[in-house]
């Protein structure tokens, strides 16, 4: 499916807000995925049916299924998750899957930029894990060791990498680049 300019604008505009909520308030609010995810379903469907419908539900349900384990895992807020349903509404399935891997390497950057500011906290969190591994290997247990008492946890909005890497994605695909397929070495069309 093609987008047009006013799904490009619209999704635009979604992601500017969910990521400044995102890093005001620590939510992506409800107000703002649902209408999303239900608008890109409508739209697809009137503009081309049963199968553009499934198309949207598809992007929808591998959205949400990206982030489903880091959700469950307490590695992310189910905003984040939504989000990412939302963007799958216009994108498809194909379309989030490839806006969904800019967002993790964008979000791997963001989070080392977050350690490197906060490096107290870095220091820290590799000396626990370096405990976390001997124990690990002495009793073939993991037992993880939360920081300290007072100790300032930096906080990870991860509606901004969500945002950039699927403008990213659009971004290439409206321009037709190649980028994607040459950093992976394989060919598609995106």
């Amino acid at each position: 499916m093609n987008m047009d300019f006013f799904l490009i604008v619209l999704l635009a505009c979604a992601m500017s807000i969910a990521a400044i909520q995102d890093l005001k308030t620590r939510k992506i609010p409800n107000l703002l995925t649902y209408p999303v995810m239900l608008f890109g379903l409508v739209y697809h469907g009137v503009l081309s049916g049963l199968m553009g419908i499934g198309f949207s539900a598809a992007g929808v349900g591998v959205g949400i299924g990206v982030f489903l384990i880091p959700y469950l895992m307490g590695g992310m807020g189910a905003g984040d998750a939504k989000l990412m349903g939302a963007a799958g509404a216009i994108l498809g399935a194909k379309g989030v899957i490839i806006a969904a891997v800019m967002s993790i390497l964008i979000g791997l950057v963001y989070a080392m930029v977050l350690l490197l500011i906060h490096h107290a906290y870095c220091r820290s969190l590799l000396h626990r894990l370096w405990i976390m591994l001997q124990t690990f290997f002495l009793t073939r247990q993991f037992i993880p060791i939360p920081p300290g008492n007072g100790e300032k946890q930096p906080t990870l909005s991860y509606a901004l990498p969500i945002a950039l890497g699927t403008m990213c994605y659009v971004f290439f695909k409206a321009t037709n680049s190649h980028f994607i397929q040459d950093l992976l070495g394989v060919q598609f069309s995106i």
